[in-house]
């Protein structure tokens, strides 16, 4: 099994067939572990009225199939009764490009929290041996964007466990990093942004009040932006419906849409979808 640096996991060629569900199991390697319940049982809604639009992509395994691409849209199918699964069956490929392409997809979707994301970082420095330079650009980010997620490990378990279950932003729990050499303060500072609702200002001057540092000044915003729920929704909805990450910009009674590709095949798929009617 190869595993060198030029192995491409995005690579999707093949043509569509329909796999029977109980011979398909999730890839191990899947970063993603929290999949909210109330998305998955809306997306089993629009699976059973729609079907699923985006082909799966899947390797051979010794008893069946694994999953390479589409795991939310598999435990969806589960919860929707369906028996048979629309798939792209690659090749065999090596462990470190299943987590590759696994972690690649979900962060170009946007479906990763910050820990998830952390963990597969760690995972393929650990395990397979690469730098945060050679992450960075396998994901497409800088160096520092990967530390910085990556020292996001460093925080209490219960910290991590809120990150990931949505209760505080990725913002909250580097706002509490500093305080990683006196745990009792940090989790005292935790729970108290918790039940106060606390901003990542708040938390931030609150861990410089106990270091003793200057507080951030508060600088009020002259037009403070608040996502368009409509706008949202649309992005969401066309997400859904290509496959890919979807923008919307809007300016007045004009704007434009931004899709966004990963590869030829991708490409192509998108286009075939546009052209349905």
């Amino acid at each position: 099994m190869k595993d060198s640096d030029d192995e491409t996991p995005g690579d999707t060629t093949g043509t569509v067939q329909m796999i029977p569900i109980d011979r398909i199991s999730a890839n191990p390697y899947q970063p993603r572990k929290f999949f909210d319940p109330q998305k998955l049982a809306e997306l089993a809604e629009s699976i059973k009225s729609q079907g699923i639009i985006q082909p799966l992509v899947l390797t051979r395994s010794s008893d069946g199939f694994e999953i390479l691409v589409g795991e939310r849209r598999y435990r969806a199918s589960l919860v929707a009764g369906l028996k048979f699964l629309p798939a792209i069956v690659r090749g065999e490929i090596s462990d470190r490009a299943k987590l590759e392409l696994a972690l690649i997809e979900n962060i170009q979707r946007e479906d990763l929290n910050a820990i998830e994301e952390a963990r597969a970082y760690s995972r393929l420095a650990e395990e397979f041996g690469l730098t945060q330079e050679q992450i960075a650009k396998k994901v497409g980010k800088s160096r520092p964007a990967v530390a910085n997620v990556l020292r996001l490990l460093n925080l209490p378990a219960q910290i991590q466990r809120a990150v990931i279950e949505n209760k505080l932003t990725e913002g909250h729990g580097r706002a509490l990093l500093p305080l990683e050499n006196d745990r009792e303060k940090q989790m005292e500072v935790f729970n108290w942004m918790l039940e106060a609702g606390a901003t990542v200002r708040d938390v931030e001057n609150r861990v410089r009040e106990i270091k003793n540092l200057p507080l951030k000044p508060y600088i009020r915003s002259t037009k403070a932006h608040q996502p368009d729920p409509e706008i949202k929704q649309l992005e969401d909805t066309l997400r859904e419906k290509l496959g890919t990450k979807v923008r919307l910009q809007k300016t007045g009674e004009s704007g434009k849409i931004m899709i966004e590709f990963y590869s030829q095949d991708e490409l192509r798929s998108i286009i075939e979808r546009l052209s349905q009617k």
